[in-house]
């Protein structure tokens, strides 16, 4: 289990408070999925996928991204249970879509600029530790089935 302090479970949950989900998620995956063109993989059904302005104005990926971050916000509200809370999508990742965990990771670190982006000032390092520690988390939670 995960021991989480008074100040990051509050800066974990202020930094959802100040995002857009409908922004943020469809960002952090387009960024994804542009930087490391290999993760376009997984996603074959989502239509044209050739360059950066196909996957900036894809439909498919921009829902994708926030179904993403409604993910995310789960988590948040479970953050001493999120392996529990992620225990489906694991196997659903792992066993039907065959997604490599370290894709999580890449997209964990796209998802790390799009905030700072967001924040600005306000994502200072202490914040940003704050989240890492919440996406490893994540991200070892979804990559759960794979062990």
């Amino acid at each position: 289990m995960v021991e989480w302090t008074d100040f990051e479970r509050a800066t974990i949950q202020g930094i959802f408070s100040k995002i857009d989900p409908n922004v943020v998620g469809p960002a952090a995956l387009v960024r994804c999925l542009v930087v490391y063109p290999w993760t376009q993989r997984y996603f074959g059904k989502f239509g044209n996928l050739y360059n950066a302005a196909a996957i900036t104005s894809n439909p498919n990926v921009i829902a994708h991204g926030k179904v993403v971050l409604k993910g995310l916000e789960r988590a948040v509200k479970n953050l001493d249970n999120i392996k529990e809370t992620y225990a489906e999508l694991s196997v659903l990742h792992s066993d039907k879509l065959n997604v490599d965990p370290d894709n999580f990771k890449l997209l964990a670190e796209c998802l790390t600029i799009v905030v700072a982006a967001q924040l600005g000032k306000d994502f200072t390092g202490d914040v940003q530790a704050a989240f890492q520690k919440f996406l490893a988390v994540v991200v070892s939670a979804l990559g759960r089935q794979y062990h």
